[in-house]
């Protein structure tokens, strides 16, 4: 997908109908945490990444106890999720709601390291 700020939306409205398909509607607890760390993800990607990464890619995977996404860029700098991001913002807000739903984050850099996945896994 395009690396353009309509992005958040798309990503927001096919994860929706996504975990709907996979039995996991909007009342689902997981489900508010998942959206708003998504957009989050999806919103650092189109601010920070988009000059030197036209497009981002988004995963979505889920299990019976757990809810897990990733959102892709081919921007070499590491977001910080995983040293709890201080400082405000859209990273901030991730670490808050991550520590508050037992989620966990990880940074995979891509072989040439020049890009990176943000993957999100959570507790269903």
């Amino acid at each position: 997908m395009p690396t353009l700020p309509a992005a958040v939306r798309v990503v927001r409205e096919t994860a929706e109908m996504t975990f709907a398909e996979w039995g996991i509607g909007r009342t689902d607890p997981v489900m508010g945490p998942a959206l708003l760390i998504l957009s989050e993800l999806v919103t650092n990607s189109v601010r920070h990444a988009a000059p030197r990464s036209p497009s981002l890619a988004v995963t979505f995977a889920a299990g019976a106890t757990t809810l897990a996404f990733a959102v892709h860029d081919r921007h070499p700098d590491h977001p910080g999720v995983l040293a709890g991001a201080g400082g405000g913002g859209g990273l901030a807000v991730i670490a808050e709601v991550m520590a508050g739903s037992g989620g966990t984050s990880v940074v995979r850099r891509d072989p040439d390291g020049e890009g990176k996945s943000v993957w999100v896994t959570l507790p269903r």
